[in-house]
């Protein structure tokens, strides 16, 4: 059963696989990849009504998406994208966030597994595991 409530809190980065490799399928430069790769972001989930916030907090940059699920918008991406993104929740309590840009798309999906915060990213066969832990 969907229950959103469950992604609620501040979960800090554990493990991450692939996240290189998915930036450069994004497209995003070398400079920021290094970066990005060395960020150990929290991300912090709040739900107000019935708009989810999503804030990911870094020393290297911090980032807030605000949305009602099944609602396109949109959305400045951390590494720079303006996109067109929806984000809808399955009945397997699966987050499933779309960015589409310039012709481009990729999927971002969040489960809770185990009491942790799982996200995976897929573009163009690039596939990025990140996984967070309750702050």
């Amino acid at each position: 059963m969907a229950n959103l409530d469950a992604f609620c809190g501040r979960w800090r980065l554990v493990s991450s696989e692939g996240f290189e490799e998915y930036m450069k399928a994004l497209g995003v430069g070398i400079a920021m990849r290094k970066m990005g790769n060395m960020a150990k972001p929290d991300v912090v989930v709040t739900k107000v009504g019935d708009t989810l916030h999503v804030k990911t907090e870094s020393t290297f940059k911090t980032s807030e998406i605000s949305f009602k699920l099944g609602e396109k918008f949109d959305e400045d991406t951390i590494d720079g994208r303006k996109t067109q993104t929806l984000i809808t929740l399955d009945e397997d309590n699966v987050l499933h966030q779309h960015q589409q840009w310039d012709g481009k798309e990729t999927t971002i999906t969040r489960k809770i597994v185990d009491g942790k915060l799982v996200v995976e990213c897929v573009m163009n066969g690039a596939k990025c595991t990140r996984v967070y832990q309750k702050a």
